[in-house]
């Protein structure tokens, strides 16, 4: 499924400029003014994370979000509130799953209003207009990419994180918080939304 779905220049605006920046914001918000805190990720060490883990945490929030530049907004919000709450480096092998926890909680609070208007807009787009219609494969793409934003948030949730960021269901409960079993449900409930909302963009 990950395949069908293109997340735009999401590698390029994780590169070093990018990197800086946000560890420029970092470093303001957090660390003590005037102070070199012993532990405190440096700038580099910043950098360095935000390269890693920026680009596989900016096409998540992509595909929760649907809008490039809420997406970076959304992936540099959550990069921030994961360093507050790490401190330091050390626990590097739990950042990435700190990162996606983060999003999936921004996605669902903090920008559900506009994910839900960007996905009725999309959803009542003809993907015709959009994509040349000899390029099937850009069809394709922008067909599935409407359809899982079309889902409810927490079925798009579901859906992303168990065919894009390939978790088992046991990591898909524990990043949204629920039950095994309702994680179950939503991902069943959002293939079934995706075949539905799929087959009319074919009958379009």
């Amino acid at each position: 499924m990950s395949g069908l779905v293109c997340c735009g220049d999401g590698e390029e605006s994780c590169n070093i400029l990018g990197a800086r920046r946000v560890s420029s914001v970092v470093q303001k918000r957090i660390q003590p003014i005037g102070a070199e805190t012993e532990g405190f990720a440096t700038a580099g060490q910043l950098e360095e994370l935000y390269l890693r883990f920026g680009p596989g945490g900016l096409r998540l929030a992509y595909l929760l979000i649907g809008n490039h530049q809420a997406a970076e907004d959304c992936v540099q919000e959550a990069f921030t509130r994961v360093i507050a709450r790490l401190g330091h480096v050390r626990t590097g092998q739990a950042f990435d799953a700190y990162l996606r926890r983060t999003i999936v909680n921004l996605t669902k609070n903090g920008w559900r209003t506009r994910s839900t208007e960007r996905a009725a807009a999309l959803a009542s787009t003809d993907p015709a207009v959009i994509a040349p219609p000899a390029d099937t494969g850009v069809v394709d793409r922008l067909a599935m990419f409407q359809a899982i934003q079309a889902l409810p948030i927490r079925q798009r949730t579901a859906i992303v994180l168990r065919f894009y960021e390939d978790l088992p269901e046991s990591e898909i409960s524990s990043v949204m918080r629920c039950r095994p079993g309702t994680a179950r449900s939503l991902i069943s409930r959002g293939m079934a939304g995706l075949r539905s909302e799929l087959e009319r963009y074919a009958d379009v």
